[in-house]
């Protein structure tokens, strides 16, 4: 790539996290924790007896992505671990998604190796809640996730565009822009394809979906959700439970009723959040 090409794509890529309101994340080899998160002495309790582990979304570094839920949970008892994955040209979470999926199966064995326990909960964002199904249904890691939380993920893809920053011309493929992911992350792609090509859960696993009306990033929203059993799966709408949320896509994360939700998922013992569960609206 010519060096004038590396200047526009990294111009591109800078439009880009301004256009959608995120940060650039950190460089390769600069990673730096979200408070509360990766204290790797910490040792599961009887009452929190599964490490937590947080997954950003595309674009995102754990240090931003987790910044108010990673020390929420802490407080909370749990012993959290955050990761950045899928790193191309210092932009993390745009490699191809299976990809992506490997480094998670490496990380969940180090965070169970350091804790001595069975299994992990999972904690994504966007595709951070997507992307753990890939490693869950096609990489063995089912045995290993007790319970999947999703908030705001592209189970389905986007009908929408993932990235049209107003100042580039539109690149459905996303190749100019050097982001696989958000290619994958298309409604009807290869990648979507595969891998709901077994459904969309697996046995062995929970799962909860926390999706808001006013996603502008993967639409519909309700696209985010799961088919399956109640036993396994819940589907919420934070809208349902306080309908003057006005939380988007990219800030659910910090959004105060999500971190309830995801805390009240966490504490079931077997199951995903209990559908009638009603947070405190803030």
């Amino acid at each position: 790539m010519s060096l004038l090409a590396k200047t526009l794509s990294i111009a591109v890529l800078a439009v880009l996290a301004s256009c959608l309101a995120v940060a650039p994340a950190q460089a390769a080899g600069t990673e730096i924790s979200p408070p509360g998160a990766n204290d790797w002495s910490c040792k599961p309790t009887a009452e929190h007896p599964y490490p937590v582990i947080l997954v950003p979304g595309t674009f995102e570094s754990m240090e931003k992505n987790w910044s108010t839920l990673s020390p929420y949970l802490k407080r909370a008892g749990y012993c959290v671990f955050a990761l950045n994955y899928g790193e191309t040209s210092g932009v993390y979470a745009t490699a191809p998604v299976a990809e992506s999926a490997q480094e998670l199966a490496s990380f969940v064995d180090a965070v169970r190796a350091d804790t001595g326990t069975k299994k992990v909960d999972l904690v994504g964002h966007s595709q951070g809640g997507m992307m753990p199904r890939y490693y869950m249904g096609f990489l063995g890691g089912a045995k290993y996730v007790h319970q999947l939380i999703g908030i705001a993920p592209s189970n389905h893809g986007t009908e929408g565009v993932i990235i049209r920053p107003p100042s580039v011309v539109p690149d459905p493929d996303y190749t100019g822009l050097g982001c696989a992911a958000c290619a994958d992350q298309q409604a009807g792609s290869a990648f979507m394809l595969k891998l709901n090509s077994i459904g969309d859960t697996v046995a062995g696993s929970s799962y909860t979906v926390i999706s808001t009306v006013h996603d502008e990033v993967v639409i519909p929203y309700n696209s985010q959700f799961l088919a399956g059993p109640a036993r396994q799966v819940t589907n919420i709408t934070v809208q349902d439970k306080c309908p003057a949320d006005v939380f988007e896509h990219d800030q659910t994360p910090n959004d105060p009723v999500v971190h309830q939700i995801v805390a009240h998922a966490l504490g079931q013992a077997s199951g995903p959040a209990d559908p009638a569960y009603q947070p405190s609206c803030i």
